[in-house]
């Protein structure tokens, strides 16, 4: 059992009805969606794959099953001979699921030979698009992703279950961050707090703690973003602007050096909960991480489903849209208790 709490509480209590959560890959389909400037030719189109573009980065939007991200990544960087640095990515698509996902390979010079490179890549995955352009591929770049999910096995009220939806669809959920972001058990969290407590830490800056550091770091301050968000919940005031809020819309902190932009009520708030965690919170005197904010509420956009039964066995599918950096698996928690399927 971790020593953390990882499990904090949504409108209306938690749900009662359950579902598992992909049984197959193909009942998790997620597609990222990037402004390329042109447009996107899908593969059963009859039109060439190649979008029309310029310079030494080539953008390719694959279909890929079972495969995660920087694994993707790391393989294209050795079919391009570019090597990792070579290759960028948008955001972390889920494993076992049918994710379509924008990569952009370093290949200068060599427009000549990107249909053979193509090829080479079909062998593999499913390549959908390509195109150049003159910049490597940014974390986040991407500007949402749409989802088309089905659970299956699904037990509990439908009437209950329908409400919840229909509430979703008006005002949202909490932003809660995932809890793949805090490592099993919350031992991302662990980690965190050790490296803190090193006074070698304290002489570094945020710039220089990158990779597994850098994912520590952003697991504490995901946290008590939070336990920020869960006491708003608790309060019944998650949807609303507090006095001293510096945003047009309610938000919730993204702890750094010198705590929360928020002020008066609200800062107040912020960090009376903070400071229950003394050990995450010293996190951040050890870092120049600048204090950012994040949106309290999850709204999806498009959001529609359907129940289905077969052979008595009840089903429930969803699509919608949500921008990056959030969570479908937050959202659909919010409505149903989902179990990973057998």
């Amino acid at each position: 059992m971790s020593r953390w709490q990882l499990d904090w509480p949504v409108p209306g209590g938690a749900p009662e009805a359950s579902a598992h959560l992909k049984s197959i890959p193909e009942d998790f389909r997620v597609t990222e969606l990037l402004d390329t400037g042109g447009p996107i030719y899908e593969p059963d189109s009859g039109r060439s794959l190649l979008v029309p573009g310029q310079g030494e980065h080539l953008l390719i939007y694959l279909e890929k099953t079972g495969d995660n991200t920087p694994w993707v990544a790391q393989r294209l960087g050795e079919l391009a001979g570019c090597g990792d640095s070579g290759v960028g990515y948008s955001g972390l698509k889920d494993r076992h699921a049918v994710t379509r996902q924008w990569f952009s390979v370093q290949r200068p010079g060599l427009e000549a030979d990107d249909e053979a490179f193509i090829q080479t890549l079909q062998q593999h995955w499913q390549v959908l698009a390509v195109a150049r352009r003159g910049r490597k591929l940014r974390r986040g770049e991407h500007y949402a992703n749409r989802f088309r999910i089905r659970l299956r096995a699904v037990t509990g009220d439908p009437a209950g279950l329908e409400q919840r939806l229909g509430t979703l669809a008006r005002e949202g959920c909490p932003n809660y961050f995932g809890l793949q972001r805090f490592g099993h058990d919350g031992n991302n969290l662990d980690r965190a707090v050790a490296m803190a407590s090193r006074p070698a830490r304290r002489r570094r800056g945020r710039k220089s703690s990158g990779g597994r550091e850098g994912l520590y770091f952003s697991a504490a301050r995901s946290w008590l973003f939070n336990e920020v968000l869960a006491e708003r919940v608790a309060q019944g005031n998650w949807l609303q602007r507090l006095p001293g809020e510096p945003h047009e819309m309610p938000t919730g902190p993204l702890w750094g050096d010198g705590g929360t932009m928020a002020e008066d009520m609200q800062g107040a708030l912020e960090r009376d909960v903070v400071a229950r965690s003394p050990e995450i919170e010293a996190v951040f005197a050890s870092t120049r991480m600048a204090p950012e904010r994040r949106p309290l509420r999850l709204l999806p956009t498009d959001l529609e489903w359907t129940h289905t039964r077969q052979d008595g066995d009840r089903s429930l599918g969803l699509s919608f849209t949500l921008t990056p950096g959030q969570y479908a698996t937050t959202m659909l928690s919010s409505v149903i208790r989902l179990i990973s399927a057998p």
